[in-house]
């Protein structure tokens, strides 16, 4: 079994940034794909970005695209969201979750969840 605690989250003005980060129990992190997502109109969970087990492989999805940079460190346990030029539309309640599969977008190809960390954007 895998635990899940976000953290980072917060208040910032438009434009600012936040790290958000996603703090893994158990040996198997490094063997996981990680991935980001938060709620949006008509979907539970909407995709933000993922990362493959060694870090060489990313996807984002087309809002986060050159704003949002997705990082691991499989030797701390730790996934990260770096977040820049933030906007008021990316208030949400960010979500990390480790899947077996590869990289996908969708919430159903991950099995373990964290509880989420707020982010506010402030116009």
């Amino acid at each position: 079994q895998v635990q899940l605690v976000e953290s980072g989250g917060g208040l910032v003005q438009a434009g600012g940034s936040l790290r958000l980060s996603c703090a893994a129990s158990g040996r198997t992190f490094r063997y996981y794909t990680g991935a980001w997502f938060r709620p949006a109109p008509g979907k539970e969970r909407e995709f933000v970005a993922a990362i493959n087990w060694s870090g060489g492989s990313a996807d984002y999805a087309y809002s986060a695209k050159g704003r949002f940079t997705i990082s691991r460190d499989n030797a701390k346990n730790t996934l990260y969201l770096q977040m820049n030029s933030l906007k008021p539309e990316d208030t949400a309640l960010y979500y990390c979750a480790l899947g077996s599969s590869a990289l996908s977008d969708s919430p159903v190809r991950y099995d373990y969840w964290g509880q989420g960390t707020q982010v506010t954007v402030s116009s």
